[in-house]
């Protein structure tokens, strides 16, 4: 898999967009950091399995612990994302 930085994917989007369809992965990155993965687009809608539903609300339950919350502040919370 291929990991390019932002600049570089705003600069050259055309020719990743190319290999992508191709079928290459390519991760972009921000200072390093993953931030972004362009895949081929697929006919079959992609899933999560069970286990990494499971797992997204274990780390959900980890991030908000000892914090009080109710809906609207979980909600205000993902939009800033």
């Amino acid at each position: 898999m291929v990991s390019v930085g932002l600049f570089e994917a705003k600069t050259h989007l055309s020719a990743l967009l190319r290999r992508v369809k191709r079928g290459e992965k390519i991760t972009i990155t921000t200072h390093g950091v993953p931030t972004a993965m362009l895949v081929p687009v697929t006919d079959t809608p992609i899933k999560p399995s069970h286990a990494e539903i499971g797992e997204g609300f274990r780390q959900l339950r980890k991030r908000l612990k000892g914090r009080r919350i109710n809906v609207r502040s979980l909600i205000t919370e993902g939009r800033r994302f």
